[in-house]
């Protein structure tokens, strides 16, 4: 992943449908001139390049990957780059996300991987091979945050079938014991049942 471990964020469903959405936009309107070797083409490839990794960078994030660690302590430095993605902002190439908390840094994506610039050139800031993967890659992450709920979702109807049956096999005993004659089978199958289903109960809860 680069520069980031995207263990470290889980996407939230508004990021994957933005992440969609982008991956599968048709070329987008962009009222800025996009040519290559110009801040502007710099700084929205760079965007794009985090977001093939399904990470959404904020401005140190990029001034580090394309100018090193050294330059993020540059405080003219970060705000002439922001000054820049914002121009990309009010142009429709960049977009600024919410922060999730006050304190964090604004992060930035782009709409989309393809832009018709002001100069209605074609530009592309990944190839349809980069967006496949930067796909799979989506499909693979969201199908390993599924696991851990499908086994936590058969672990409670495990644990809820053991507890119903381990209930109903001492209210059976029970039952049994009032009666005027108790009823041999009926005291030993529930009482076996109880006791296995209640040990089962307590492996799982361990």
């Amino acid at each position: 992943m680069g520069d980031n471990d995207l263990s470290q964020r889980k996407l939230t469903s508004s990021e994957v449908k933005f992440l969609e959405e982008a991956l599968s936009a048709d070329p987008k309107i962009g009222n800025i001139r996009l040519r290559e070797g110009e801040y502007q083409y710099i700084l929205a490839k760079a965007v794009a390049s985090f977001q093939l990794e399904l990470y959404f960078p904020n401005v140190k994030d990029v001034v580090k990957r394309l100018y090193g660690e050294e330059k993020t302590n540059d405080i003219r430095f970060i705000r002439k780059i922001q000054t820049i993605l914002k121009k990309l902002e009010k142009s429709n190439v960049v977009k600024i996300l919410p922060k999730k908390k006050p304190w964090e840094l604004q992060r930035y994506a782009l709409s989309g991987f393809k832009f018709q610039d002001s100069y209605k050139n074609l530009v592309m800031f990944a190839t349809d091979e980069q967006m496949k993967q930067s796909e799979d890659l989506l499909r693979s992450v969201l199908s390993q945050e599924k696991e851990p709920k499908i086994k936590l979702d058969k672990t409670m109807v495990k644990i809820g079938t053991l507890t119903f049956v381990a209930t109903a096999s001492y209210a059976a005993i029970l039952w049994d014991l009032m009666q005027a004659t108790i009823n041999p089978i009926l005291f030993v199958v529930s009482f076996s049942v109880a006791v296995v289903s209640s040990l089962m109960l307590g492996r799982m809860l361990s």
